[in-house]
């Protein structure tokens, strides 16, 4: 009869439960191994002759189990390759009661961004969702939290750090070795801890609410640490306050690792980051780098509550920890600097959701996870991005007192535990007096939202809902509890209208008297739906698009984009509401228009028609840079930066305007000479493109230098994406043959992979050796989840139908077995790419020719 632990599936059975891990580790940085000891404290609570830890890669030495007096050895010592653990047999049961285990075991470095592995000089650990095992044998699942004492035995190298949880409480060295004792620490999920050891240099420790912080980098970035050690300063008392809790680990350390797989880990106490993602120049960093920062470093902190303090019992509920932790970051940054306007970066967020959510492999925010690999597949948009969008809808709904109070009952009734998403539901409904479980549940338990039909006659309004999908005829019987906001222009001025929209249609009698002179139904775009109105109304709305917000002109665009794609308006009819937008002043609205043109120009016009579309987005766009040239002036604000910004992107990388070319060229070069006053930092990213899409060998050349040189991760990650961009065909090749040498990081290569297929000379070429190459391409992720589903992700850039064919020949004989919905999700998005090209072009070369 099969084991129960030969199933990929199994859970551990709780049986025997960890209560405190007395764990030291010893590694030996040049053979990239380690050895390592440890006494678990458990509780024995039922019969059992077995106890099962996880464990991958480790071979275990001596073991013994004790209890009181006695002590017992296992008969065997099982590995169950299927479900990654060890399988302890014993010839009699285990006595009930407090017990503990000592064990012995040794193992090597992992070659991937997990477990414990080497980036560059760097010895650092990535265990979510499951890789503690690879390093500690552990009961490795969320709910079996422990406390952890932990001691680390290094080489005593003059600059070495070392870094965990907890504070440091010894540093001794006797002979070849030197042994760091950290603070225990309170319970903890094994996810949640971590090992850093390199030679790091920390900013000096700065303490809030009595917490120390500090920000650590290799040397020769030390320099770059001081923004991110300034985020966590100003965001830690923030979440103290929004929590009414103190922060519980002791200290915050924040690392950045030269080689990372996510963009940030939130371990309690020791923070884990992609350099790029903490470390950067305020001098020469754009606003959106700075920005991003801000957001990673309070994403981490708001986790130790929300996540840390109170986990989730299991990997189905992963999407309340990184829902919530992505819309509180939002919410305390904005406090922090609302002239950042950071809610339209959310906004962003929330776009590129509702784009994945609009294909039938689609997946709920909280669907049925079975085992740790499809956790793994876990961290998408949907996640992250419609998870916090619906949080932030249902907050709206109850309005923000009453959910920071739901929220706070929350994490009191739950403290050191583990919780479900019904938990949470049950306190902020609880708070708020509201139907919060069926909202809730209604949004987070079905794939999807509605697309919302407003048409209007007089004062009254008739909605109507129904799933949205973008392949056009697709329907489905769905129905969501909609929050509508509803806002309004009559002779009384702007109002608001509230409706919870529970059926598939309902008429609405808007308050007031007079004309109402447009409407808007998604109010500060704030509800996770799309909207579609009658011809009437949307030719209200373009005639008054300065009455709107940002937001809303944003959503107005994505809407009507959305409509194209799923076959229920023209092409020609959203360029004509595009048109309306030559005089946009935002910077955000301004980006999306550049977004969806971009689209238009790239993947459905060819030859002179796609020239002469660059032309007309020149027209459209050109004076506007043009009247705000290329110098900032003194004292000239972020949002006049950004729009030219914009402005460039628009006139220079989408419209290929010569003089945006011979505008950029002499200033890239006193950039590459080191003048980091030749040009404003947020047109660094579009000037390098354009210059080098454009360049020549030695330029290619000076870039590569750069890119290995320069400390700074942005400007190493701007230089290597350059790379890519060279579209001379000699260098387009020398380009591609990069991406299989070490030039290339392992956290990098999907970003580089999308770069080169994005190249327009070199992707056919490229296409070929990806084909030839495959193995290699999946082989340079190191078996990372993120990485490979960025990998098949990155092949949606691909155009054409023979294309899309070899896309899904070359999955289906050779497939991503870690990534079967990022598999699903690109193909079926290829696919609608591909369909829209051939149903639409023709209607957007014809639209073209008859504009003046």
């Amino acid at each position: 009869m099969a084991h129960l632990t030969e199933d990929k599936n199994f859970r551990l059975p709780r049986t025997v439960l960890p209560r405190r891990y007395l764990s030291t580790v010893t590694l030996n940085l040049d053979e990239h191994t380690f050895s390592g000891s440890q006494t678990i404290e458990l509780e024995v609570t039922g019969a059992t002759d077995e106890l099962i830890l996880h464990g991958i890669a480790l071979q275990l030495g001596k073991v013994t189990f004790r209890a009181g007096s006695s002590q017992l050895t296992p008969t065997s010592i099982q590995p169950a390759q299927q479900s990654e653990t060890l399988v302890l047999r014993f010839d009699k049961p285990l006595p009930t009661g407090t017990a503990s285990l000592d064990v012995e075991w040794t193992g090597r470095f992992t070659e991937g961004l997990r477990g414990l592995y080497l980036a560059g000089k760097v010895a650092a650990t990535q265990f979510e969702a499951a890789d503690a095992r690879r390093l500690f044998p552990c009961f490795d699942e969320p709910s079996f939290k422990a406390r952890w004492a932990i001691t680390v035995r290094i080489p005593p190298t003059p600059g070495l750090v070392a870094l965990s949880n907890g504070a440091i409480v010894s540093d001794t060295t006797e002979g070849t070795l030197r042994t760091v004792k950290f603070q225990e620490m309170d319970v903890l999920s094994s996810y949640l801890i971590a090992l850093v050891v390199g030679p790091l240099v920390g900013t000096a420790e700065e303490k809030v609410n009595g917490v120390p912080v500090r920000t650590w980098a290799l040397p020769e970035k030390a320099h770059l640490a001081r923004f991110g050690q300034d985020a966590a300063l100003a965001a830690l008392p923030r979440l103290q306050d929004y929590f009414g809790l103190p922060y519980a680990y002791g200290k915050v350390d924040q690392v950045g690792i030269p080689d990372f797989e996510a963009g940030a880990m939130e371990n309690a106490g020791l923070i884990t980051y992609r350099e790029v993602a903490l470390l950067l120049d305020p001098a020469s960093a754009p606003l959106s780098v700075q920005k991003r920062v801000a957001e990673v470093v309070t994403h981490e902190l708001a986790h130790q509550w929300f996540g840390n303090w109170v986990t989730m019992v299991w990997w189905d509920d992963l999407w309340l920890n990184e829902a919530f932790a992505t819309w509180m970051a939002f919410k305390i940054v904005d406090a922090w600097r609302p002239d950042w306007r950071v809610w339209l970066d959310f906004d962003s967020g929330k776009a590129a959701a509702l784009h994945l959510d609009a294909l039938k492999s689609t997946h709920p925010i909280r669907g049925e996870v079975r085992n740790a690999s499809e956790a793994g597949e876990s961290f998408d948009l949907i996640t992250y991005e419609k998870g916090g969008a619906v949080l932030r809808m249902i907050e709206g709904f109850l309005g923000e007192g009453p959910f920071r109070e739901g929220i706070r009952q929350y994490m009191r009734t739950h403290a050191r535990g583990n919780a479900v998403a019904d938990d949470l539901w049950g306190a902020l409904g609880a708070a708020s007096s509201q139907p919060v479980v069926e909202l809730a549940n209604a949004w987070i338990g079905q794939s999807g939202y509605p697309l919302l039909s407003v048409k209007q006659d007089g004062r009254k309004l008739t909605l109507s809902q129904r799933r949205f999908y973008t392949e056009p005829g697709v329907s489905s019987g769905e129905r969501w509890p909609v929050p509508v906001v509803l806002r309004f222009a009559d002779s009384g001025g702007v109002r608001e209208h509230r409706f919870l929209l529970r059926d598939e249609q309902a008429t609405v009698t808007l308050e007031g008297s007079g004309e109402v002179k447009w409407l808007f139904a998604n109010a500060g775009s704030t509800g996770f739906y799309r909207v579609a109105y009658d011809g009437p109304m949307l030719e209200k709305l373009a005639a008054n698009l300065s009455a709107l917000a940002p937001a809303e002109r944003i959503s107005l665009l994505a809407d009507r984009w959305a409509l194209v794609r799923s076959g229920q308006s023209s092409a020609a009819d959203f360029l004509e509401l595009a048109s309306r937008f030559g005089g946009e002043e935002d910077d955000a609205v301004l980006e999306e228009l550049v977004g969806r043109l971009s689209y238009v120009e790239s993947r459905l016009v060819d030859g002179e028609d796609q020239e002469r579309f660059r032309r007309w987005v020149e027209k459209l766009l050109g004076p506007a840079l043009t009247k705000l040239g290329w110098e900032s002036a003194a004292g000239e604000s972020d949002r006049v930066k950004l729009r030219r910004a914009a402005l460039v992107r628009a006139v220079g990388v989408l419209a290929r305007g010569g003089q945006a070319l011979a505008d950029a060229r002499p200033r890239i070069t006193k950039v590459l000479a080191g003048d980091k006053t030749a040009l404003e930092p947020n047109l660094l990213d579009s000037a390098v493109h354009m210059v080098a899409r454009a360049g020549d060998a030695a330029l290619f050349d000076t870039l590569l230098e750069k890119l290995k040189t320069d400390p700074d991760p942005a400007t190493q990650r701007r230089y290597l994406s350059a790379l890519a961009s060279f579209e001379n065909p000699a260098l387009a090749q020398r380009g591609q043959d990069l991406f299989f040498t070490e030039t290339v990081k392992m956290q990098d290569v999907t970003i580089y992979l999308g770069s080169l297929l994005g190249n327009r000379t070199g992707r056919d070429a490229w296409w070929k050796v990806i084909q030839e190459r495959w193995k290699d391409v999946v082989a340079r992720t190191g078996g990372a989840p993120m990485l490979l589903r960025r990998v098949v992700e990155a092949l949606g850039a691909l155009r054409t139908r023979q294309q899309l064919e070899e896309t899904k020949a070359l999955l289906q004989v050779h497939p991503v077995n870690e990534a079967h919905q990022a598999m699903a999700q690109t193909l079926e998005r290829l696919s609608q790419d591909v369909a829209l090209r051939e149903r639409t072009g023709a209607d957007v070369v014809a639209w073209l020719k008859r504009q003046p």
